[in-house]
C-alpha cells in the first residue's frame, strides 16, 4: 500500500510530511471496553483509548519505523453506525486529509436486521467514494463477533441485551451483513481485513469467544484488540 511507502519514505528524510491514519468506526474503535452500572440507572462506557487497537497499530509501526512520528486520527463514535459515519465523514475524517482511513462500521448497523442491509451498503459505498475522492487509501476492517451466549459474568442489567445480542449473531445476521460488505469491497477494489473471518474461525474450532468481551456483548477485550492491530499491520505491509 501507497501509506507504507510514504512512511519509509519519511524514514529516509524527515523533511517529508508525517503520514496521517484515520480509523473510522463506531464504539470498539473508539476505545469502549466495560460497561459499568450507575446507582442512579443507567451505565458508563469504561474508555481506554491507550488500548485500542490503533494505539497498538501505532507502536507496532513505531517498531518498524523508529523514527516516524504518525497523526493518528480516532474518528469512533459509539453507537454509531455507517449511515452516521457518511453524514460526519467531512468533519470527522476528510478535514484532517488522511493518507490512509481504515472504515469499520457494522456491530450497530446490524441491530436493523435484514431490513437495514441496503442501506448499510449504500452508506459504506458514499464513504468509500467521499474517501477516494479526498484521496485517502482506504482499507475496510470486519468487526469481532458479538456474543454467541449469556455470561455467567455479565451483570443482570445486561442479561436482556446480551440473549438479544447472542440470538442475532448466531441467527446470522451480523454474518450477512459482512458478507455484503465484502461483496462491495470487492466490487469497489477495496481491501479487506478480515477480522469477523478469524472470530468465526475461532467460534468453530470450540473458543468461547463471548469471553473474549470485555462488556460480554461486543466490545473485545484489550488483548483482543492485538489481533485488530496485527491484523491491519499485516493488510498495510501487502
Amino acid at each position: 500500500m501507497k501509506i507504507i511507502e510514504k512512511i519509509a519514505k519519511k524514514a529516509k528524510d524527515a523533511n517529508n510530511p508525517r503520514p496521517t491514519i484515520a480509523f473510522f468506526g463506531d464504539s470498539v474503535t473508539e476505545g469502549c471496553f466495560e460497561l459499568e452500572v450507575r446507582r442512579s440507572g443507567g451505565f458508563n462506557n469504561v474508555f481506554d483509548r491507550e488500548s485500542v487497537y490503533h494505539k497498538k497499530v501505532s507502536e507496532i509501526l513505531g517498531v518498524l519505523f523508529p523514527t516516524v512520528p504518525l497523526n493518528i486520527i480516532n474518528a469512533g463514535i459509539a453507537g454509531t453506525d455507517a449511515a452516521y459515519g457518511l453524514s460526519r465523514i467531512e468533519r470527522d475524517v476528510i478535514s484532517k486529509k488522511p493518507d490512509l482511513t481504515v472504515v469499520c462500521f457494522g456491530l450497530n448497523d446490524c441491530g436493523k436486521e435484514e431490513a437495514g442491509l441496503s442501506e448499510y451498503v449504500e452508506s459504506l459505498r458514499g464513504i468509500f467514494a467521499r474517501l477516494r475522492e479526498s484521496g485517502s487509501e482506504i482499507i475496510f476492517m470486519t468487526p469481532n463477533m458479538m456474543c454467541e451466549n449469556v455470561s455467567e459474568l455479565i451483570h443482570s442489567d445486561f442479561a436482556e441485551l446480551a440473549e438479544t445480542l447472542s440470538e442475532r449473531q448466531n441467527r446470522g445476521v451480523l454474518d450477512s451483513y459482512m458478507d455484503a460488505a465484502r461483496a462491495l469491497c470487492r466490487e469497489e477494489g477495496i481491501p479487506v481485513c478480515d477480522v469477523y473471518a478469524k472470530w468465526k474461525r475461532m467460534s468453530e474450532l470450540g473458543v468461547n469467544v463471548t469471553e473474549l468481551l470485555s462488556n460480554k456483548l461486543n466490545h473485545p477485550t484489550r488483548e483482543m484488540h492485538n489481533l485488530f492491530a496485527t491484523s491491519l499491520v499485516e493488510t498495510i505491509l501487502q
